[in-house]
């Protein structure tokens, strides 16, 4: 049996000075740690020097380097597999563990046996708050947004203290393994997008809970997008929404969101005509996006082109 106890697993795509950010805080953290960890990297198929600034950094022990982009719910899934440690902790290449994150989340793990997942509080690089953890997506949920209480009903991440939430965001997200074996990981039909959702849905099911854990923190620089990048997320991000809610309610539920979200979009491009440092027109594809899901190219299909392609993605 490993002695390993906490296995950093992180996922890079095209980030390299991100992924080089990410692996030094990680040293920091296990360097004070009082467990036996290892660190692995898989590389989503870049071609910037990524996999080869991983094999050759001090603090990694495995790296995978894919020929191939695949999805993230389906790496992370591999990464799980692969893990020796009682827990994983999930993360993305432009997050940054906060000194003390790792211990307060397997603490919060240990101290709660009955949870399968803690989730950190996600800091942008200015020092402020991202929201890192809400409520299941429903009706109500949805409805909550197009009232503009999405805020105050919706998003679970606040206060001091560590608290039950439904779903937290995997940007820094500690795995209890045993219990993502039992649901058999990540679902692999969610490309990107409400992937740790059905994750968290499912664990919930098979009577399993997920923590949100303040006491842990991580700077997550998200990645800035161009036009046709920002269109793509849009659209993998509503089809992957959608499927989430015919995999786990009705159709009839479904239907309902997707109109919901559509006005709560709609309303947003009609503010950001009046709002400066707002684009009316990424709001509205978020509208015909959610509508018309079947059409137009998501993150899945800038990934099966640059596989086919061989060259380098802007994603």
């Amino acid at each position: 049996m490993s002695d390993v106890e906490v296995s950093y697993c992180v996922v890079n795509t095209s980030r390299r000075e991100l992924l080089l950010r990410c692996l030094e805080a990680i040293a920091c953290e296990r360097d004070s740690l009082p467990f036996p960890t290892e660190v692995l990297v898989l590389d989503n198929g870049s071609r910037d020097g990524s996999a080869q600034a991983a094999q050759e950094h001090p603090t990694v022990d495995e790296t995978i380097a894919l020929e191939q982009r695949r999805g993230k719910a389906l790496n992370d899934s591999d990464l799980l597999r692969r893990a020796r440690g009682r827990y994983a902790l999930l993360l993305n290449e432009d997050s940054e563990l906060r000194p003390g994150a790792t211990l307060a989340l397997r603490q919060s793990l240990q101290e709660n046996t009955e949870a399968a997942l803690a989730g950190a509080r996600l800091l942008r690089p200015d020092g402020s708050e991202q929201a890192s953890a809400w409520r299941f997506p429903t009706p109500l949920t949805a409805l909550a947004g197009a009232l503009l209480l999405h805020r105050l009903l919706t998003v679970q991440s606040g206060g001091a203290h560590t608290r039950e939430v439904d779903w937290c965001q995997s940007a820094a997200l500690l795995v209890r393994r045993a219990a993502a074996e039992q649901v058999d990981y990540l679902d692999p039909d969610f490309f990107v997008y409400s992937d740790e959702v059905d994750f968290a849905r499912r664990l919930r099911d098979a009577g399993w809970r997920s923590l949100y854990v303040p006491a842990a923190a991580a700077i997550h620089r998200e990645q800035l997008s161009t036009d046709v990048i920002s269109e793509r997320r849009i659209v993998e991000m509503a089809r992957n929404r959608d499927l989430y809610m015919r995999k786990h309610h009705s159709p009839a539920a479904a239907r309902a969101v997707r109109w919901l979200t559509a006005w709560t979009y709609a309303l947003r491009a009609l503010a950001a005509l009046a709002l400066p440092g707002h684009s009316p027109r990424r709001y509205w594809r978020h509208v015909t996006a959610t509508l018309m899901r079947a059409h137009g190219e998501g993150l899945r299909e800038a990934a099966d082109a640059y596989n086919g392609a061989g060259r380098r993605p802007s994603e």
